[in-house]
C-alpha cells in the first residue's frame, strides 16, 4: 500500500547513469546464467507479516512479488493481461466478472490453485479477523465469489466496479494456497505459500529472509521473459535502513541490488559505470501533504489555503532531490492519464497567506510570532512516519516548516516510528500528514476521499486522513466506479480531483518515488508495470 516516486532527471550527470533508464535497465546480449544468489538489500521497513493479506503495505509487496502471484498483471502500456487468470468476461450489467483460471498450476505445498482457491483468498482478505487494509479497500463491493466449477471463479458484486480487474493485479491481494492460509496467522505471516517462482525458506527476523527457486514453477505472466523456474538458486533478502551503508554495500559487491535510493545517492552513483538504475514511479496517488478537515484549524477552508500558499514546496524539492523528483499539482500520479494538474492552486504566496489568516480571524501574533486567536496558537501536529519519509523528504516538511512560520503557523514534526505514526493517525492526533498510499488506477481517489474512507477497515487503518465528507465528491467517485465508458469515467474523476484540490484538502509534493540501483553483473531485472515492484523472475548474475 505505501510508498514513493518520479521519472524525470534535470541534472545532466544523472541523465549519464540512468541514460535509456524505464522499469527495466538495458539488456545485454549476454545468453542468461543459470543458478547462483542474489543479495538484495531492502530500505524499507521490515514486515511484521511476510502475508500481504494482513494489513497490506509496501514493504510486504516488495518481498510478496518473488513468491505470490496475482489473477491478473498489467503490460507497459496499462492495460490488464492475464497472469494465474487465463481470460475475464463483465456481465452486461457489470454486476460479475468471471474468470477462467489458468490450469495445471499448484501452490509450493501442494495445494490446487482452482477456483475455490480464489474464493478462499478473497474470504481470508475480507474476514475482519485477518486485519487486512489495502486488500479490503479494494475489495469492497465484491459480495461473493463462486466456484462455478474447477477452472471458473465468477466474482458478484453489490455494484459494478470498473477497477476491479486494477484491484486484483496488486500484491495485496495476491493468491495464497487455502491450506496454508487455515494455519494460525502468525504461522502465515512466517512463511506464506504461493505460485510463485520462490518460497520463502527462512526468516530471520531484523536481518533477512531466505528465498530459494521454486523448480516446478509454471505460471509467469504474460509479458515474462521466459518460461519454466527462475534461473536464480536464491534471493538474499536482507534490510539495511541506512541509505549511506546500502550504497556502500552495493559499491564493494557484498549486495547486488538496492531499494529506496536516496536522491544524493543517486547523484553520487551518476560517475560509477558499474552500476544500472531502474526509475519506477507508483501508480495512483502522488506524495501528498493532507490537512485533517474534521478538526480546528482546518475546518476551516480559508486556513487551508493560507498553509498551502505559505509553503514553499518547489524550492525545497529543487534544492533537496537533485533533479530525482519533480513537483506534483495533482492529487494523481504523472503515470496516471486521468491525472488533473493545478499548479495555480499550489503558487507561493505569503500575502495571499496573510489576507486568508486575517479574513479568518487570525490576526494577532504571539512573542514568538505565531498567528493567535481568541487565545489559541495556531499550531499544527504533523506526525512523520521515519520508516516511510526518505531524509530528503524530511529535510522538504522541514523547510515547510520554515516558511509556513512566516506566515504565523506553528508546526510540530513529530517524528515517529510506523506503530506510533499509525497510533497517531488512529487517535485523530494530527492537523497535518503525508501518508503515501498506492493502487493501480484513478480508483485510489475513492480510497482517498469518499465519505466511507473515514471508517476503519478491520486492520484499524483508514485511508481518508484529510477525512474529506462531500456528498458531491461521493456520487462523483461512485459514478465513475460504476461507468464502463472510459470517457464519461475520465471525466467524473476529473470533476472529482477539481473538489479535492480547490478545497485544499491536499498539498500535493510529488510523484511516489521508486529508486533502485543493481550491479551491471545483474541483469533481468524489471519492474511490473502494476505496482513498480521489482519482479526477479527474469533475474540472473554474471559472475
Amino acid at each position: 500500500m505505501r510508498r514513493r516516486t518520479l521519472p524525470l532527471f534535470a541534472s545532466l550527470a544523472l541523465a549519464a547513469l540512468l541514460a535509456g533508464c524505464t522499469s527495466t535497465p538495458a539488456s545485454t546480449s549476454s545468453t542468461p546464467v543459470a543458478g547462483g544468489k542474489l543479495v538484495y538489500a531492502s530500505g524499507d521497513a521490515e514486515p511484521t507479516c511476510l502475508d500481504p493479506h494482513v494489513g497490506g503495505n509496501y514493504p510486504q509487496a516488495l518481498v510478496a512479488t518473488q513468491y505470490l502471484e496475482s489473477l491478473v498483471s498489467k503490460d507497459t502500456s496499462g492495460k490488464n493481461i492475464p497472469w494465474l487468470a487465463d481470460s475475464w468476461v463483465t456481465a452486461d450489467d457489470g454486476l460479475s466478472v468471471t474468470f477462467t483460471l489458468k490450469s495445471g498450476v499448484t501452490f509450493t505445498d501442494g495445494t490446487p490453485f482452482d477456483a475455490a482457491a480464489v474464493a478462499a483468498n478473497v474470504a481470508h482478505i475480507q474476514n475482519p479477523a485477518t486485519g487486512s487494509s489495502t486488500g479490503y479497500l479494494a475489495l469492497q463491493k465484491v459480495a461473493k465469489v463462486e466456484a462455478v466449477d474447477a477452472r471458473t471463479a465468477r466474482f458478484d458484486l453489490s455494484e459494478p466496479d470498473s477497477a476491479l480487474l486494477d484491484s486484483l493485479s496488486q500484491p495485496w491481494l495476491a493468491m495464497e494456497s487455502p491450506t496454508a492460509i487455515a494455519r494460525p496467522q502468525a504461522d502465515n505471516c512466517a512463511s506464506p505459500v504461493g505460485t510463485g517462482p520462490f518460497v520463502v525458506t527462512k526468516w530471520n527476523r531484523q536481518q533477512s529472509i531466505i528465498l530459494t527457486r521454486n523448480d516446478a514453477y509454471t505460471s509467469p505472466p504474460a509479458d515474462a521473459g521466459h518460461t519454466g523456474a527462475a534461473y536464480l538458486d536464491e534471493i538474499d533478502w536482507t534490510f539495511l535502513p541506512d541509505p549511506a551503508s546500502r550504497f556502500a554495500a552495493l559499491q564493494t559487491g557484498s549486495v547486488d541490488m538496492i531499494d529506496n535510493v536516496q536522491p544524493d545517492i543517486l547523484s553520487q552513483a551518476a560517475s560509477n559505470n558499474t552500476l544500472l538504475a531502474i526509475d519506477a514511479p507508483r501508480p495512483g496517488a502522488s506524495n501528498r501533504i493532507e490537512l485533517n478537515s474534521s478538526k480546528a484549524p482546518f475546518d476551516d477552508a480559508k486556513v487551508r489555503e493560507a498553509f498551502i500558499r505559505s509553503s514553499d514546496v518547489d524550492s525545497g524539492v529543487k534544492s533537496l532531490f537533485f533533479g530525482t523528483a519533480t513537483r506534483s499539482y495533482s492529487a494523481l500520479s504523472s503515470v496516471e492519464p486521468d491525472a488533473v494538474s493545478e499548479p495555480d492552486l499550489f503558487t507561493y504566496d505569503q500575502a495571499a497567506a496573510a489576507s486568508l489568516l486575517d479574513a479568518a480571524g487570525w490576526t494577532a501574533r504571539n512573542s514568538e510570532g505565531y498567528r493567535t486567536k481568541d487565545g489559541q496558537v495556531l499550531e499544527l501536529a504533523f506526525p512523520v512516519s521515519t520508516n516511510q519519509s526518505i531524509p530528503a523528504e524530511q529535510s522538504l516538511f522541514e523547510q515547510i516548516q520554515a516558511t509556513s512560520k512566516e506566515a504565523g503557523f506553528k508546526v510540530d514534526l513529530a517524528p515517529l516510528d510506523l506503530s506510533s505514526w499509525y497510533a497517531a493517525l488512529g487517535t485523530n492526533d494530527y492537523n497535518l500528514v503525508s501518508a503515501p498510499y498506492t493502487k493501480v488506477g484513478p480508483d485510489v481517489l475513492r480510497i482517498l476521499f469518499d465519505s466511507s474512507g473515514t471508517v476503519r477497515a478491520p486492520s484499524g487503518y483508514f485511508a481518508n486522513h484529510a477525512q474529506v465528507k462531500n456528498p458531491a465528491l461521493d456520487d462523483l467517485l461512485t459514478r465513475a466506479a460504476q461507468s464502463t465508458d472510459a470517457d464519461q469515467r475520465s471525466s467524473f474523476y476529473a470533476d472529482a480531483q477539481k473538489i479535492v484540490l480547490e478545497g485544499f484538502y491536499i498539498l500535493p509534493l510529488y510523484d511516489q518515488q521508486n529508486h533502485f540501483l543493481l550491479r551491471s553483473a545483474v541483469q533481468g531485472v524489471r519492474a511490473l508495470p502494476t505496482v513498480s515492484t521489482p519482479t526477479l523472475y527474469d533475474a540472473w548474475v554474471q559472475r
